[in-house]
């Protein structure tokens, strides 16, 4: 049969860039079709994505900032600065990181740019095919020998526990100088806490008098625009303090954090990747480091002639120690900011982070766990295997890596 294309990836988002970029830059590049949403609905709001590794990645040319010091401030104010050497915390927004992207695929011969709603990837006659329609509704269809689709799940996989991180964030520029460019607030617990879960604010200084402000909620359900202005208007007067600013800019999002199973196959030929493959760690939301895992794995999988399935975003023992710990949030057993505070103000900042990378080995995590409240713990852990997953009956906000 003769292909379209070698591969499709659908979508255009940070998994799909991505892994067109790593495909291309192969020295022998399979034939590339990259589907994207054209302008409307479907396309992804401006959004920023953070991680960490160690400086002289191949986007620090794209950054918006980075960081060498993190803090984490609890309820009662006292902070936890942490030095996080080797790694550095870095800040991309999406403007920035496509336009990066775009450049180099524009160089490359193997990639073909289409904009098209996709309704259907499927499995077709020893390869995929892609069916959508163009502008004027014109229906389309394409068949390559495999593909990698990176759309949002119509709904959740069934779960036992389902929280959603939701957020609202302003960019925002002060009229005198207020903030401190050397270290990123991750995570400041002086907000009000909701009947359920936990609330932070996030401060991420660009400079003296600019910075992304964040108010942020691992809770059941979502607030309204003027709920989360509020808590933002709260937290920027009342915790912050800050002076005069104005808000230059807005974002939003929803990420779940549920101990539900992505499936990373849909067919012989079909992949999912980024949240839609369980790249976004689950209790924490952090999902760029993850993508960038899985679609290196794929391109290398290209480059030697093995089977391109992408692999598992994070080790099971690490799911399985976040299961436990949305357990314990979600049924009130453990108190957000004592754990997260605890983590950073007792284990070492460079394990920590490997910790939540999942990259840390038996040992370390037993470190890692013995410094969370142990017994209610335990006593989730014993609880889960006897709970059932549910299948979750509403159409979740889509999944949308963004500042975790």
């Amino acid at each position: 049969m003769a292909w379209d294309a070698d591969v499709a990836v659908v979508g255009a988002g940070a998994a799909g860039l991505t892994l067109a970029y790593r495909l291309a830059a192969l020295p022998a590049p399979p034939r590339v079709l990259l589907v994207e949403a054209p302008d409307g609905p479907l396309r992804p709001p401006e959004r920023t994505w953070c991680w960490w590794e160690e400086p002289g990645g191949e986007f620090d040319g794209a950054l918006a900032a980075r960081w060498s010091r993190v803090r984490v401030r609890g309820a009662d104010g006292h902070p936890v600065d942490r030095e996080i050497a080797p790694f550095v915390y870095k800040m991309l927004r999406s403007r920035d990181f496509e336009r990066w992207v775009a450049a180099r695929l524009a160089a490359a011969p193997s990639v073909r740019r289409v904009e098209a709603v996709v309704d259907e990837v499927r499995d077709d006659a020893g390869g995929a095919v892609v069916r959508g329609a163009r502008a004027g509704r014109r229906p389309v269809e394409w068949r390559t020998r495999w593909a990698f689709d990176s759309r949002p799940a119509a709904a959740l996989p069934p779960a036992r526990t389902t929280l959603l991180q939701h957020f609202r964030g302003w960019f925002i520029r002060c009229a005198a100088p207020a903030l401190d460019p050397s270290v990123a607030e991750l995570m400041d617990f002086r907000t009000p806490r909701p009947d359920r879960g936990l609330s932070f604010g996030y401060v991420l200084p660009l400079s003296d008098r600019e910075a992304l402000v964040e108010y942020t909620e691992f809770s059941p359900g979502v607030l309204d625009d003027a709920a989360y202005d509020a808590a933002l208007r709260h937290y920027t007067g009342t915790v912050l303090r800050l002076p005069p600013f104005r808000v230059l800019s807005t974002e939003q999002g929803v990420i779940p954090m549920t101990d539900a199973r992505f499936p990373r196959r849909a067919g012989a030929a079909v992949f999912r990747i980024g949240a839609a493959g369980g790249a976004t760690r689950p209790a924490t939301g952090y999902t760029f480091a993850a993508v960038q895992r899985q679609s290196r794995a794929v391109a290398a999988a290209f480059a030697t002639g093995r089977h391109p399935a992408p692999p598992a975003p994070y080790p099971s023992r690490a799911l399985a120690m976040d299961a436990a710990m949305l357990r314990a949030l979600a049924t009130g057993r453990v108190a957000g900011a004592e754990v997260f505070t605890g983590l950073f103000r007792h284990v070492p900042a460079a394990r920590l982070l490997r910790f939540l990378d999942g990259r840390t080995g038996v040992a370390e995590d037993v470190m890692v766990g013995v410094r969370t409240p142990v017994v209610p713990m335990l006593r989730t852990v014993a609880e889960l295997p006897w709970l059932r997953r549910r299948p979750d009956r509403s159409r979740p906000p889509a999944p949308r890596p963004t500042a975790r």
